[in-house]
């Protein structure tokens, strides 16, 4: 763990209990013209009062009250980061509030993306209801589809399919989510996205199809010799070599994975 990010989580949790000293203070009123969340969340403690905006014309009281845009700015990093600690009561109360589920931070990252980060499948479905979008991708160029998939988050993957993931969408590497997920050994995922119709032989920037990621950098083990045959049963070409010319089965050989060239040679695989 780098130096970094303990201060990055000391100063999420930190805005997080701001914004919830600013909920229960009253700081925050759902419905129109309802006053929005201030503008600086401030530190720890204080109830989560803001400062009094300046006078204007030299008049004593005459303050201006933040503008919308900038409540909702605060409410949708609010909801970025509610997201990323795992607080789903305050996910619920900030969309309710009027928090976008679109919204993104620095990092390209949605709400949606750090739930799923961060594993939180009961945040993302309540995002994806509220209309996140699944294919929306930050800066490293993974999506909620890619990203659940590549993690073996199935539940998550089934919501994202239900929700209109692009089954072509690929990540930084030019790599399908189900060659992802045929790196990872997600098998139950992997079966998943055969039955979703996500192609089966995409090769990705390294010369690699889901095929080849399995047998290359899986372990050999009963895991991945069942992704292995999915694949196959899928019409995987048994015999869609590297950009070295080396095929899945010489692979599968090269690495004593014996059930696995068995597959392959019924496959007809050289």
């Amino acid at each position: 763990m780098t130096r970094s990010q303990p201060r990055h989580r000391r100063q999420a949790l930190a805005e997080i209990l701001g914004l919830m000293g600013l909920l229960m203070g009253g700081g925050l009123l759902a419905g129109q013209g309802g006053q929005t969340l201030a503008r600086s969340m401030g530190g720890l403690g204080g109830g989560g009062a803001s400062a009094p905006a300046p006078s204007h014309g030299g008049h004593a009281g005459n303050h201006s009250p933040p503008s919308r845009g900038d409540g909702i700015a605060a409410l949708d990093h609010n909801l970025i980061t509610a997201a990323s600690v795992g607080d789903l009561d305050l996910v619920n109360r900030l969309l309710k509030a009027g928090a976008s589920a679109q919204a993104t931070d620095d990092r390209g990252r949605t709400a949606l993306l750090a739930a799923i980060y961060n594993r939180r499948g009961d945040i993302a479905r309540v995002l994806i209801q509220a209309g996140a979008d699944v294919n929306r991708k930050d800066s490293e160029a993974n999506s909620p589809f890619l990203l659940a998939a590549a993690t073996n988050q199935i539940d998550v993957v089934r919501l994202t399919l239900a929700h209109g993931a692009d089954l072509n969408s690929t990540d930084r590497y030019d790599g399908t989510a189900l060659i992802a997920a045929s790196q990872h050994g997600n098998v139950e995922v992997v079966k998943l996205l055969l039955s979703a119709g996500v192609p089966v032989d995409r090769v990705n920037q390294l010369g690699w199809t889901a095929l080849l990621e399995a047998i290359i950098l899986g372990d050999g083990s009963s895991r991945y010799e069942d992704i292995v045959q999915a694949l196959l049963d899928a019409g995987a070409d048994a015999n869609l070599a590297d950009r070295d010319g080396v095929s899945p089965t010489r692979h599968a050989r090269e690495r004593g994975y014996k059930t696995m060239v068995k597959m392959l040679m019924r496959s007809r695989g050289h």
